[in-house]
């Protein structure tokens, strides 16, 4: 009885054994350990080097890993249009009562230190002369009185003094400027050539302003605020 249990235990530890070293096969696969690790190998495939060879095959580096890409470079911010502006206008000439409405009116623009008042020469018209301008002195004012007689012009006189206008031929004086135009063209009319209109009247000053760096759209503003005061103009500044 002892030798039977002695000689199935023995057995059953070979069978353990066995199956253990794969000889016996796995219970899912259908290969066992021998026959796996003879396909592993593949000796068919296996290259024998040189020491040479194995040395070479050693020293060659491993490929670095690529590298990531550097950041791209933000866009540039986008830049405001450029807006061209006027260097200086000027607005006038305004009389006294008219100069305080255009400053209070302009001041509401908001244009702060662009803004500066001046004083701008200014004639007060109080006339028109109607004239032929001096050519030649003297002679040259005989020669057209004797024209103008031969064309019926019977009104007129030669002017002297000591003025610009010495030796010119005034043919009427107008307190408007249409009445003067009306002579001038009736003259032209009888052949009389070279007439011309002159406003007269006291030199003196008069306020205006300048304004400075207007963008299109302001400058807009400013003529429309000019409009409304008669006689006013907007100008390059000099």
């Amino acid at each position: 009885m002892l030798k039977f249990v002695f000689w199935a235990l023995l057995a059953a530890n070979a069978a353990l054994f066995a199956y253990g070293q794969g000889y016996l096969g796995k219970v899912q696969g259908g290969e066992r350990e021998p026959q796996r690790l003879k396909n592993q190998l593949a000796p068919g495939r296996m290259v024998m080097l040189s020491a040479a060879e194995a040395r070479a095959a050693a020293e060659v580096p491993a490929a670095a890993p690529a590298q990531a890409a550097p950041p791209a470079e933000p866009a540039p911010p986008a830049q405001a249009p450029v807006v061209q502006t006027i260097a200086c206008t000027q607005a006038g000439a305004f009389a006294a009562g008219d100069a305080r409405r255009f400053e209070t009116r302009i001041a509401r623009l908001g244009l702060g230190e662009r803004v500066s008042r001046t004083s701008v020469p200014f004639q007060e018209v109080t006339s028109h002369l109607v004239y032929l301008p001096p050519s030649g002195g003297k002679e040259g004012a005989d020669r057209r009185v004797a024209e103008l007689k031969d064309q019926g012009v019977e009104n007129f006189f030669v002017m002297q003094g000591d003025s610009p206008l010495r030796w010119a031929v005034s043919l009427g004086v107008f307190k408007t400027e249409s009445a003067a135009q009306g002579l001038a063209t009736a003259l032209a009319k009888r052949g009389v050539r070279g007439v011309r209109v002159l406003p007269r009247g006291p030199q003196g000053t008069r306020a205006a302003w300048r304004l400075r760096d207007l963008t299109p759209e302001e400058r807009s503003r400013v003529a429309r605020i000019a409009d409304d005061f008669s006689g006013v103009q907007l100008s390059q500044c000099k």
